[in-house]
């Protein structure tokens, strides 16, 4: 395949992260590949934040799929009505949705926002794929921005004062640095705290995209040790360091 089909396949999410997409590396990957290499591949659990926000990008940039989605009519996922209509599936709740609601319209209302989100020409949940250091790396961007050149990340917090410590926790510097890769654009980020509802935009500094880079190079680094090392015993693996 080109790397057009490749790309044309990936915006199915079913290819993205099914089986077809497997077969890249993706910002998802670094965390483990750091922490836990052999966890590689495994199936992560939902949870209402991930739930949370992937409504929130869906409204934001995909609305007609909003149908995917089963909300619950319940204080909390403990009562019985909520085990019966869930099925076992997570779900949101309708708070929760109205608690999102009021977070799509701060955002979309900021005219800074929507400039960014929203300009003359833009792509929406763009795939792509990029080779580092010979090992092959998937990204879907939020918003490609061609009138600023910007690629745009959409993320809500919970802490908004914190997001600096957080983009660092769960690998935003990785993500940023993987998709100026194969975007080609700078990023930034806009984050909406759920508590205040106020609305930070983040640019990405030379710091920032180093720490990702070298995060990069270390998930390298395992995945070609545990995954590509035919002489390599994963049993026989220990971490030294000196405290």
């Amino acid at each position: 395949m080109t790397n057009s089909d490749i790309i044309e396949k990936l915006r199915d999410d079913a290819h993205y992260y099914g089986d077809f997409g497997k077969q890249y590396l993706s910002n998802s990957d670094i965390s483990v590949l750091l922490k836990n290499p052999l966890a590689l591949g495994q199936k992560r659990e939902m949870n209402p934040a991930f739930l949370v926000g992937g409504y929130f990008h869906t409204a934001i940039l995909e609305p007609d799929k909003l149908k995917n989605y089963k909300v619950i009519e319940c204080t909390t996922r403990n009562t019985k009505k909520y085990k019966e209509i869930s099925g076992g599936e997570m779900c949101l709740l309708q708070h929760e949705v109205d608690k999102i609601e009021v977070l799509i319209d701060k955002v979309i209302k900021n005219d800074v926002c929507k400039g960014l989100i929203q300009p003359s020409e833009y792509e929406y949940e763009k795939p792509g794929i990029i080779n580092i250091e010979g090992t092959w790396w998937k990204g879907k961007a939020d918003i490609i921005n061609h009138d600023d050149k910007l690629i745009v990340d959409l993320k809500t917090t919970s802490d908004l004062d914190g997001f600096r410590w957080s983009a660092g926790k769960y690998n935003y510097d990785s993500q940023a640095y993987i998709y100026q890769k194969i975007f080609g654009y700078d990023m930034i980020f806009i984050a909406v705290d759920k508590n205040t509802h106020q609305i930070g935009i983040f640019d990405c500094s030379p710091q920032f995209l180093e720490r990702g880079r070298e995060k990069v190079m270390k998930a390298i680094e395992a995945y070609d040790l545990f995954y590509n090392d035919e002489n390599f015993e994963p049993r026989n693996h220990f971490i030294n360091e000196t405290l």
